[in-house]
């Protein structure tokens, strides 16, 4: 049974990692667009914060929970606000991440395990707890953050890469089980590229330099976007950016790939300048309020991959218009030479 999503202007949405970088965008962007929201992060301020500006400045209806995604219990408060707020919520949004920089074995045991505290655990209770909130409903959607490195690597990256490989395989085989017991709830999984965010900015660093992330880099609000266009038509996979090359290459030409990331992604992802953010958020919220990071280099503001593929109609429209013009050129310039 596939779910039937309502407009954005009649959801409530629940976003975790709410107050900044993808999160936060999607949050004002859901806002502008009259969605109720349920705002929640560790920091209890920046939600207030954030909750008072989407009220003051688009009228959103919206309460905020501070909250640990890690503490499946934390998690469950959140839904049950929820519920006595808005009686309930159509779409759960699994954003909340973290980073750690540096070779595997020089990172300690303790920040291995937090990084999958968050980035997977978070996952997998956000998901349980919305899903088991969807099958006493009518159905809803789930959408959860992966990357371009859900099903590829990068060095110096190792454990959060493999915590959004078993984000994929989670995400994967909660899709499976729910389509075979009919349940209606229909899971995304989003894999956007390299994206400014300040994840990179908080996030602990073992390396003599300061980390960046690797070109080409996409800002928080093309990722935002993608998770709304998800919200109102599910997709199974999206991919913003380059991430789809990035998934193909690895699992085409392995060695190559691994060849590739020896000979250019140490340099690329290291600056030559010390590190200039100390301060990390792995264990206690840091808080820029801020969807944007201090990532060097351009930034790209829309994914023609990503609009192409939740967007096909529209798509379908726009080739077609572009090919009877071609077409329409082509006769022209035949009628002239024939003249």
């Amino acid at each position: 049974m596939k779910p039937v999503p309502k407009p954005l202007h009649q959801q409530t949405i629940v976003i975790t990692g709410a107050t900044s970088g993808i999160g936060l965008a999607t949050a004002r962007m859901a806002a502008q667009k009259g969605a109720k929201l349920v705002l929640v992060s560790r920091d209890e301020a920046a939600l207030q914060s954030l909750q008072h500006e989407l009220s003051q400045q688009w009228g959103a209806q919206a309460i905020h929970v501070a909250a640990d995604v890690g503490n499946r219990a934390d998690l469950e408060q959140v839904a049950k606000r929820a519920v006595e707020r808005f009686d309930g919520f159509d779409t759960w949004v699994n954003n909340a991440g973290t980073l750690v920089w540096g070779r595997l074995w020089e990172v300690s045991e303790a920040d291995l395990k937090k990084v999958f505290e968050t980035n997977f655990w978070g996952v997998v209770n956000g998901s349980l707890v919305a899903v088991e909130h969807f099958r006493q409903r009518e159905g809803g959607t789930l959408i959860n953050l992966g990357s371009a490195l859900s099903e590829a690597v990068a060095p110096l990256q190792g454990i959060y890469t493999a915590s959004k490989h078993a984000v994929k395989a989670f995400t994967d085989a909660l899709r499976i089980e729910l389509r075979h017991d009919n349940v209606p709830v229909a899971v995304t999984l989003i894999r956007p590229s390299s994206t400014n965010t300040p994840i990179n900015d908080r996030a602990k660093n073992y390396l003599a330099h300061t980390p960046h992330l690797p070109a080409p880099t996409y800002v928080p609000e093309t990722v935002a976007r993608a998770i709304l266009r998800a919200a109102e038509r599910p997709k199974r996979d999206v991919y913003i950016g380059n991430s789809k090359l990035i998934t193909r290459a690895a699992q085409l030409t392995p060695r190559l790939f691994d060849w590739i990331a020896i000979k250019t992604l140490f340099a690329a992802q290291q600056s030559k300048t010390a590190d200039a953010f100390p301060s990390d958020a792995l264990y206690e919220p840091v808080t820029s309020g801020s969807t944007r990071g201090r990532n060097p280099g351009p930034m790209f503001r829309h994914s023609l991959y990503a609009q192409a593929s939740q967007q096909p109609a529209k798509t379908a429209a726009l080739a077609g218009a572009v090919g009877l013009a071609l077409y329409s050129g082509w006769r022209l310039i035949r009628a002239c030479k024939a003249e």
